[in-house]
C-alpha cells in the first residue's frame, strides 16, 4: 500500500468504519444518479428517434400535398435523372451479390443456423390422408426385375378450410293413441328443455353463441352477419338476430350477477370506462345519439372474471351502486366521480402512473430537458417491476421498500421544486399539478405487494369496445347497452381463461335454462375449464 495513503488513514476502528460507510453511501447515490443519468438517455433518445420518424413523415405527407396541388399527376420519370442513380444502383447490386455468396458460403465452424422454419399444424386438427399410388412400371426393380417392398412413407401436410355450414336439428316428438277407443286420448313426447335458447325459437345454441362471439369477439356487426348467412341460403333479418342477442343476455344475466358477486370479494378491483353512443328513439322516429358508458371491473388472482357494467351517462351512481358492498383497493384513473366513493374509507384509491406518465409524454415537446428528467424517473419504476413480476407479494415489497420508495421521494422533491419555475396551465405545469394531487393514490401501490403501478390491465380490457365500436357505430337503446355488457362480461372472463369463447357459449346456453340458480357456480369459465380438463383426463 502507498506509505502517502496508509498515513492519511485514522488508527481509530471506529472512525474507520464511519469511512467505509461514508464512501458506500457516496457510491450508491453516484450508481443511482448514473441510472437516472442512462434513463433520461434513453428516453431522449427515444424521443429524437421518434421525431425524426415523425419529420420524416411530415416531409413525405407535405411533398405528396404539394405535387398534388402543383405538379404533374403523371408518374412518369425523367430517364436522365435515372443517371444521377446509375452509381448507387451498381454498388447496391454488388452488396447483394455478396451477401447472396456469403449466405452461400460454408462456415468455418461447419454449424448451419437453424431457420424458424413452418410451424407445425396443431395435432388435434382432423387429417384426410390422400395416398399417392407410385406408377406400376416403378414397382419393379430394373436391377433384378423383382417386386420392390413398401418400407415406409413421406408425409407432408396442406392446411385448407372448409366454410362454416349450417344444419338443420329436427326434435321428433312421437305420438300415440288408442286404436279400440277415442276416451284414451293422444299422448306425444315431452318437448326437450336443453338446447332451447329461446322458447319455440329458430336458433340453436350453436348459431346464437356464433352470432354472439362474431359481434362481441370478432367485432362483426349483425348486418355483416346477414350477409354472411344470405350466403349460405339463409335470410334472417338483422332484427332478428338482435332479439336472439337480448335474449340471450337475459339468459346470462344471473350467471353474470355470480362473476360480479364474486369480484366484490376482491383485495384489488381495476376499473375503467370508456363511451359509447346510443340511439334514442323519439316515438316513431329516430332521435340525436347520446353518450353512454360501459365500464369494466376485473377481479383479482382469486376471483379471476372480468365483468361490464352500462350506464346511460358518466355520473358516479353508476359506479357507486356496482360497488356498494366492495370494501379493498380501487385502481382506477383520477376520475371525479370516483371521489365520493373513497370519502368512507372503505374503498381505498390507488392511482395509475400510466396516466402521469402520460401526461408528462406529452409536453416532452414544450419542455424537454424537464420532460426526460421525469421520464426517466418514472422509467426506473417501472425497471423495478419488470425485475420483481415472477416474486410473490411479500417479495415485491420488500422490493419496493428497498428502491422504489427512494425514487418516489425524489421524484416528488424534484416537482416539488419544479412546480414554481414552470406556468400552471402549460403542458409540464398540468403534468407536475396532476401527478402532485394525486401523489397519496399514486405511491399506494409501493406499500402493498398486490397492487401494480398502474391500470393498463383495465385499459386492455377496454380495447374490444373500442375496436368494436369503430364497426358496429352505436348502441340501438340502452336495453342494448345492458345486453352489450353481459355479453361482453361472458366473452372477456372466457378469454381471459383461455377457453374458445364459441364452445364456451355454446355449452353453457345449452343448459343455463334448465338449471337452478343455486347450481350456477358450474358455469363460472374456470369451474367449467376445470371441469373440462377433468372428463378429458377420465376419458
Amino acid at each position: 500500500m502507498d506509505a502517502t495513503l496508509t498515513c492519511s488513514l485514522p488508527d481509530d476502528v471506529e472512525m474507520l468504519r464511519q469511512l467505509l460507510r461514508t464512501r458506500e453511501s457516496q457510491l450508491q447515490q453516484r450508481t443511482l444518479e448514473l441510472q437516472q443519468r442512462d434513463a433520461q438517455l434513453h428516453e431522449q433518445q427515444t424521443t429524437i428517434a421518434q421525431l425524426e420518424r415523425e419529420n420524416e413523415g411530415l416531409t413525405h405527407r407535405l411533398s405528396l400535398a404539394l405535387r398534388k396541388i402543383y405538379g404533374r399527376s403523371s408518374e412518369r420519370i425523367d430517364p436522365a435523372q435515372l443517371l444521377l442513380f446509375a452509381q448507387a444502383m451498381q454498388q447496391a447490386a454488388q452488396a447483394m451479390e455478396a451477401v447472396a455468396e456469403a449466405q452461400h458460403a460454408p462456415s468455418a465452424s461447419g454449424n448451419k443456423r437453424k431457420g424458424h422454419g413452418r410451424r407445425p399444424l396443431p395435432a388435434d386438427l382432423p387429417r384426410h390422408r390422400i395416398e399417392h399410388a407410385v406408377a406400376a412400371e416403378e414397382l419393379t426393380c430394373p436391377c433384378c426385375d423383382q417386386p420392390r417392398v413398401r418400407i415406409g412413407e413421406e408425409v407432408t401436410e396442406q392446411l385448407d378450410y372448409t366454410p362454416a355450414s349450417l344444419f338443420v336439428i329436427q326434435h321428433v316428438r312421437p305420438k300415440y293413441a288408442c286404436r279400440r277407443c277415442e276416451e284414451g286420448g293422444v299422448v306425444t313426447a315431452e318437448k326437450p328443455t336443453d338446447g332451447q335458447v329461446i322458447d319455440k325459437g329458430l336458433p340453436g345454441p350453436g348459431l346464437v353463441a356464433h352470432v354472439i362471439t362474431s359481434k362481441y369477439c370478432d367485432h362483426a356487426p349483425l348486418y355483416r352477419q346477414e350477409s354472411m348467412l344470405a350466403r349460405h341460403g339463409v335470410d334472417i333479418a338483422r332484427s332478428t338476430m338482435c332479439g336472439w342477442m337480448q335474449a340471450a343476455a337475459d339468459l346470462l344475466a344471473p350467471l353474470v350477477l355470480l362473476m360480479a358477486h364474486r369480484i366484490r370479494r376482491s383485495k384489488v378491483i381495476h376499473t375503467d370506462d370508456t363511451p359509447v353512443p346510443v340511439q334514442q328513439k323519439s316515438g316513431q322516429k329516430t332521435g340525436k345519439m347520446k353518450t353512454g358508458r360501459l365500464w369494466v371491473y376485473l377481479g383479482d388472482y382469486d376471483h379471476p372474471y372480468t365483468v361490464f357494467d352500462y350506464t346511460p351517462d358518466r355520473s358516479r351512481d353508476g359506479p357507486t351502486a356496482w360497488l356498494k358492498d366492495f370494501k379493498g383497493y380501487l385502481q382506477a384513473d383520477a376520475f371525479g366521480g370516483y371521489d365520493g366513493i373513497y370519502v368512507k374509507g372503505d374503498i381505498i384509491e390507488v392511482a395509475c402512473w400510466a396516466h402521469a406518465r402520460r401526461k408528462f409524454y406529452d409536453s416532452r415537446h414544450s419542455d424537454t430537458q424537464r420532460a426526460h428528467h421525469a421520464l426517466a424517473l418514472i422509467r426506473l419504476l417501472y425497471d423495478v417491476e419488470r425485475e420483481s413480476k415472477d416474486l410473490d407479494a411479500e417479495q415485491r415489497l420488500a422490493m419496493h421498500q428497498a428502491r422504489s420508495r427512494p425514487l418516489l421521494a425524489q421524484l416528488r422533491a424534484w416537482m416539488t421544486e419544479q412546480r414554481d419555475q414552470v406556468l400552471p396551465k402549460s403542458p409540464m405545469g398540468t403534468a407536475i399539478g396532476y401527478a402532485l394531487n394525486n401523489w397519496d393514490a399514486l405511491v399506494r401501490y409501493s406499500s402493498d405487494g398486490d397492487l401494480a403501478i398502474d391500470n393498463n390491465v383495465a385499459e386492455r380490457a377496454i380495447r374490444p369496445l373500442v375496436i368494436g365500436r369503430k364497426n358496429y357505430l352505436h348502441m340501438g337503446s340502452d336495453t342494448g347497452g345492458r345486453t352489450a355488457a353481459i355479453l361482453y362480461s361472458v366473452i372477456a372472463s372466457a378469454k381471459r381463461h383461455g377457453l374458445d369463447p364459441f364452445v364456451y357459449l355454446r355449452d353453457v346456453l345449452a343448459t343455463i335454462g334448465s338449471t337452478p340458480t343455486s347450481q350456477l357456480d358450474q358455469f363460472l369459465p374456470d369451474r367449467w375449464r376445470d371441469q373440462q380438463l377433468q372428463e378429458i383426463a377420465e376419458g
